[in-house]
Formats: C-alpha cells, sequence, structure tokens
C-alpha cells in the first residue's frame, strides 16, 4: 500500500489517563533505572541502569524489593531497554549513543537459563549498524542514530531510535535487525513524529504478549499503536495518554493488555519509582 494512503488512516486522538499509580518505590541501586521488563511465568519484573553504572540486571518484586542481581560479562557502554522473548531470553539494548559516534552497537542476548545462575553470566553478542549513517557523528541536522527502545517480535529485534535533532525530537525511526548473533545492517521500515519537544523524545518501547499493541514511551506520554499492518508499526492506530506526572520515565513493559508497569530515574527529588499504568 502507498504509504501516503497509509498515513491517511494514522489517527491519533488524546485520552483521560488519569493518574500513574505508584505501586513500589525503587532501591538507590536502580536510581537511573533505563530498562524494565517481564519474561514469560515469572512474577519478577527485570530491570537495569544506563551507562555509568555496574553492568548488571536485577530481577525486583512487586514491592520494589531487589530480589536477585546477576552480572552480565559484557561492558554497560550505554544500557538502555530491555526486552524479552516468548521463550524467556532477555535482551538487553547497548544502544544509547547521545553523541551519535558509536561505532559498537550491539544488544545482549541473555539466555533464560542463566537467569537462575548465581554466577557472572555470558551473553551472545548481537551487533549492528544503521544503513543511512555514514558519519560518526554526523552533523547536527541528522543526529537520529541515539536509540533507547526495542522490543523482540517474530525472531527479529525492533528498535525505535531518540531525535536529538533542535525542534525535532519527537521524530523516531522504525529499523529491525535479526535475533541472532553476528553483526547485521538494520531494516528501516518507517518513521513516526509524535512532536518538537524534548518531552516527546522516545525512552522505551513494549509489545503486549498478543502482538496486537505496541507502546512507546516518552516523559511526556505513552502512545500505544493497534491495527498496524505486519511489522509497519506506526501504519495504524494511534491513541497517546498523557501523563500528569513531569518525571523522566525510561522504562515500560506490558502487565496484561490493559495495563503497563512504568519506571522513571530518581532525579531532582522526583521519580525513582515502579508504577502502573491503566489503558482503560
Amino acid at each position: 500500500m502507498n504509504k501516503l494512503l497509509i498515513l491517511l488512516f494514522l489517527i491519533i486522538s488524546g485520552c483521560d489517563t488519569g493518574k500513574l499509580i505508584v505501586i513500589a518505590d525503587l532501591p538507590k541501586t536502580l536510581n537511573e533505572v533505563s530498562g524494565t521488563e517481564i519474561t514469560p511465568n515469572t512474577n519478577l519484573i527485570w530491570m537495569l541502569n544506563d551507562s555509568g553504572n555496574k553492568a548488571k540486571i536485577y530481577a525486583v518484586n512487586k514491592k520494589g524489593k531487589i530480589e536477585k542481581e546477576l552480572k552480565i560479562n559484557a561492558k554497560n557502554n550505554d544500557w538502555e531497554d530491555l526486552t524479552s522473548d516468548k521463550h524467556g531470553n532477555l535482551y538487553i539494548g547497548d544502544f544509547g549513543n547521545n553523541l551519535n559516534k558509536r561505532k559498537n552497537l550491539a544488544i545482549l542476548k541473555v539466555n533464560n537459563q542463566s537467569l537462575n545462575s548465581s554466577n557472572n553470566v555470558d551473553i551472545e553478542r548481537i551487533s549492528f549498524s544503521y544503513p543511512n549513517q555514514t558519519k560518526f557523528p554526523p552533523k547536527k541536522k541528522n543526529m537520529h542514530f541515539d536509540c533507547e527502545a526495542f522490543f523482540h517480535f517474530n525472531d527479529n529485534l525492533y528498535l525505535f531510535t531518540k531525535s536529538r535533532v533542535k525542534d525535532d525530537y519527537g521524530k523516531t525511526s522504525l529499523y529491525k535487525i535479526p535475533a541472532k548473533p553476528g553483526h547485521h545492517i538494520a531494516e528501516f521500515i518507517s518513521s513516526f513524529n509524535s512532536c518538537d519537544k524534548l518531552s516527546c523524545w522516545i525512552t522505551s518501547a513494549d509489545i503486549s504478549d498478543d502482538e496486537k499493541t505496541i507502546a512507546l514511551l516518552s516523559p511526556k506520554s505513552v502512545m500505544i499503536f493497534s491495527n498496524f499492518i505486519a511489522d509497519d508499526f506506526f501504519s495504524g492506530t494511534v491513541d497517546q495518554y498523557d501523563f500528569s506526572l513531569d518525571s523522566q520515565k525510561e522504562g515500560v513493559c506490558f502487565k496484561d493488555a490493559k495495563t503497563l508497569f512504568i519506571t522513571d530515574e530518581k532525579a531532582h527529588g522526583e521519580g525513582g519509582n515502579l508504577y502502573k499504568f491503566s489503558l482503560n
């Protein structure tokens, strides 16, 4: 279908969200939490911190207590998000790229058996590059190669970039790479722009268990995409839920089809919590 025709079907609607419900105050260890994910058949929530922190992932219960922490045998260059597949394998997005000059972008696969380990955990490395980046860094007007959001779907990993371009902060581009070790050139699929402000840049993503809905998080809102065509997630309907709380929201995952878990960093006395957010 012609891209312009697809865009005609895009519906953006504002929704009355009510409030984020705090369900736990996260420990200081997770003050810079940047990724949040639930794996199948568990009540624990996996979390990680971004660059400057230890190369560890943390299993947290619904009260915010850390039940387990695993040392990952890889460097935390700039870990930004977590996702999982249907087999319970975790994927760490080491693709934070504030200056748009990294050449070692990677996703680290943690096998599900390792999540029960008490020792250091080895990973499988999935490295990638963007097909349309030729300069490291590019000119300021082309700083579209940061990334903080991804999820697993149909044996691929889908990345949503974060714009560093002034007056174009809400632009995100969707790419995919195979969820298998090796080096891959990411395949561009499409782009979406929510607004031009800093509060609109994309900081996390997730797909529902039934694979019919995706969530894109920003500091100001969560956007829910549905009725999309194949894996062009921007081709359908989007509902935007604005938050009443201003904080540095960095992690989102589906608890169930109508409920999200959201986390934010602790900054200036605000945030550092695990929230429940209803889409009803």
